[in-house]
């Protein structure tokens, strides 16, 4: 499939993964009185594209990298067929099980408060049902294997954008440009506002998203990696080595990908963790989160 096509699909929101149920924090700002009208609600947004919404991005692209490269474990079987003894055991390591854990962990440590990892999860949960369905994969059954509580809503997207053909860079797009719809979409049912009103407030984010998913690959770009460590942004190979490699050695493979993943956005945002918490002790709400 063509990945312009497929991004497309993922963005949707008449994909059939439970999207439309969640608010993105817009509920409880709205119950606070934090939202009240077009005004509030554009700075909403631009805040949590910011915060939020850059964190989801760099996850996805990097999720979509993985996906495309080294998703299907394909690195672990070449680590033990070499006699590599720093390669994972095949029950463990089969499909690259232990690379998807790791980086959800990394969507986990990204996430402070515990009802949006909850949120994240059952979204995630959600997209990856449905895409196992729609673009049936080995990688996608992967990391079902790998979280089967449900992995991070922007870890399951990239994996599906990989699996449908999208680049990382799309991938990241999708997951920008969600982190702000489903919160615009809100607003509209829980204040009344003027749908084509909020839709102007997303076109003005547009070169935002971009913006967003520019920098979403540019960090992971930014990490020092191994010499044949995959570029999946579309940058050039960085050389050098990783802090204490043995020179002459390339890296552990799990290494060289964790080294990408530290350098991934972690910008925090303590008003959507709060609107989030307070959201569970909302006892008239109408969307899940």
């Amino acid at each position: 499939m063509n990945g312009e096509a497929a991004l497309l699909l993922l963005a949707d929101s008449r994909l059939p993964a439970g999207g439309h149920a969640h608010s993105g924090g817009v509920e409880e700002a709205v119950r606070r009185g934090a939202v009240t009208g077009a005004g509030d609600l554009a700075r909403f947004l631009r805040g949590r594209l910011a915060t939020a919404g850059l964190v989801t991005a760099a996850l996805a692209a990097a999720a979509c990298e993985l996906a495309a490269v080294d998703g299907g474990g394909s690195a672990d079987r070449e680590l033990r067929a070499a006699g590599d003894p720093g390669a994972p055991p095949a029950d463990d390591a089969a499909d690259g099980v232990p690379l998807w854990r790791r980086l959800d962990a990394e969507a986990d440590a990204r996430t402070a408060s515990p009802a949006q990892r909850e949120a994240a999860r059952t979204q995630g949960r959600l997209l990856l049902r449905t895409a196992r369905r729609m673009w049936p994969s080995a990688v996608l059954d992967a990391l079902a294997r790998a979280v089967p509580e449900g992995p991070h809503h922007p870890v399951a997207l990239g994996a599906a954008a990989a699996s449908a053909g999208c680049a990382p860079r799309q991938a990241a797009l999708a997951a920008a440009y969600t982190s702000v719809t489903g919160p615009a979409t809100a607003a509209v049912r829980l204040l009344g506002l003027d749908p084509v009103t909020v839709h102007r407030l997303l076109a003005d984010l547009a070169p935002a998203l971009e913006d967003a998913a520019h920098v979403a690959c540019a960090s992971l770009d930014d990490a020092v990696p191994a010499d044949d460590e995959p570029d999946g942004c579309g940058a050039g190979h960085h050389q050098g080595r990783h802090p204490g490699q043995q020179p002459g050695r390339p890296p552990g493979r799990h290494v060289a990908w964790q080294a990408r993943w530290h350098a991934l956005p972690g910008h925090s945002a303590p008003a959507l963790d709060l609107l989030a918490e307070g959201h569970l002790t909302n006892p008239m709400k109408l969307f899940v989160s």
